[in-house]
């Protein structure tokens, strides 16, 4: 008799398998992380290419080009770390709202609570017999926790940190904000302008990419729309730089 053997090996081989499969909410959550790191190197790269680039249409001091190039770098993290903090703690502020009128409603009606959780599984397709019975299980377990998924699409124990949005946004500028600020002043004066560009639009390709490719948008459009995006930045900034750099 082989059966059972086989049985058990076909069964070992499916927990093999799928033992270390991501949730499919871990992985939109890191998706999204991952999202808004490329979006904040891009806008690290787009704003001080064009603070460093309008400088230079304007003096080809170094002194002048480093204290832009830094102050730029540091404004703009700061204020991507301040702006991330503040709107991820109003979403946690809110978060915390609905859980407690959940808590309180729970408390109070739980039989309405009961029929409405059921409601929605019965909704997603199961049969109302079905429906109330994992209803009643999974609200015997841990009620909040089971209203919260199902009606709110928050866990309870994996609410949005503000200071790790702020740290990763501040990160993330940073490093985008660091590739024109180190080619500028690195470069010889003659090819600062011409190699940043360059440099700037090679980068600007691959965080045009990147946010296509999480976003599941058409590459081609994102990459040139992005790269396009910086080129006329830095074009406006720099006829800025050079006339006043001019008249002034």
């Amino acid at each position: 008799m082989t059966s059972a053997p086989t049985s058990g090996t076909l069964d070992e081989g499916a927990e093999g398998a799928t033992h270390d499969e991501p949730h499919d909410d871990s992985l939109h959550a890191r998706l999204n992380w991952l999202r808004a790191a490329v979006l904040g190197a891009n806008d690290g790269i787009v704003s001080t290419a064009g603070i460093v680039v309008g400088v230079a249409g304007a003096t080809t001091d170094r002194g002048a080009l480093v204290i832009a190039g830094v102050a730029g770098l540091v404004a703009g993290a700061l204020s991507m770390g301040a702006g991330e903090y503040v709107s991820v703690s109003t979403q946690r502020d809110s978060e915390k709202a609905v859980l407690a009128v959940e808590r309180q409603e729970l408390a109070e009606t739980p039989e309405e609570e009961l029929d409405e959780l059921a409601g929605i599984y019965e909704g997603k397709g199961l049969t109302p017999e079905l429906a109330r019975e994992v209803a009643v299980q999974l609200t015997e377990h841990d009620a909040l926790r089971a209203h919260a998924e199902a009606e709110l699409g928050i866990d309870p124990d994996d609410l949005t940190n503000p200071w790790s949005a702020a740290f990763a946004s501040m990160a993330s500028f940073t490093v985008g904000a660091l590739l024109p600020l180190l080619t500028i002043v690195l470069v010889v004066a003659s090819w600062r302008v011409p190699v940043t560009v360059v440099a700037v639009a090679a980068a600007l390709a691959v965080t045009g990419w990147a946010s296509a490719w999480f976003g599941e948008a058409p590459r081609t459009r994102a990459i040139l729309r992005n790269v396009g995006g910086g080129l006329f930045a830095m074009l406006v900034t720099f006829l800025i730089g050079t006339l006043l750099g001019t008249h002034v």
